[in-house]
């Protein structure tokens, strides 16, 4: 996947790409790559570390922290670009009724090009500062969908 995809030119802004000379090891012909650790136990994915992906609002190679809740949800729609929304399922109790009601609430994450998410997919998503309007989350990990039909299963109700 080529970086240069769009009008401007993509490039990361922690590193630097005009050096006179070049240090870098003979193995490593790509030269550097800006990559972090975001901490709270997630691993990094191996594409982050290997791609030539320029993304600034992904949370392992852009200028983006994860703090305040990390959250599940199911995968409803990737329609956008480099967004998804997501489904989060939850009981209400009616003290009336003594009873629980299912409800649920959408949120938009911002997907980062690391990862590879279809409809269906369980992802864990970390709050982060504003992205856009409605974006304040961001992916962190993919659990790919156990049924075959993904459009079946983001309907279901799951805790």
């Amino acid at each position: 996947m080529d970086a240069q995809h769009e009008t401007a030119y993509q490039k990361q802004g922690a590193v630097f790409e005009n050096k006179k000379r070049i240090l870098t090891n003979k193995k490593n012909k790509k030269g550097t790559r800006f990559v972090r650790n975001v901490g709270l136990g997630i691993k990094t994915p191996k594409e982050a570390v290997e791609g030539t992906y320029v993304d600034k609002k992904c949370p392992f190679t852009g200028n983006v922290s994860i703090r305040g809740r990390i959250l599940k949800g199911v995968v409803i729609s990737t329609k956008m670009n480099r967004t998804l929304v997501i489904r989060r399922d939850y009981l209400h109790f009616v003290s009336k009724y003594r009873r629980f009601e299912k409800r649920h609430t959408t949120l938009a994450a911002h997907l980062s090009p690391a990862f590879r998410v279809k409809e269906g997919d369980v992802v864990t998503v970390g709050e982060c500062r504003p992205l856009a309007k409605t974006v304040c989350f961001n992916v962190l990990a993919v659990e790919p969908c156990r049924e075959g039909n993904g459009a079946a299963a983001k309907k279901t109700f799951r805790l």
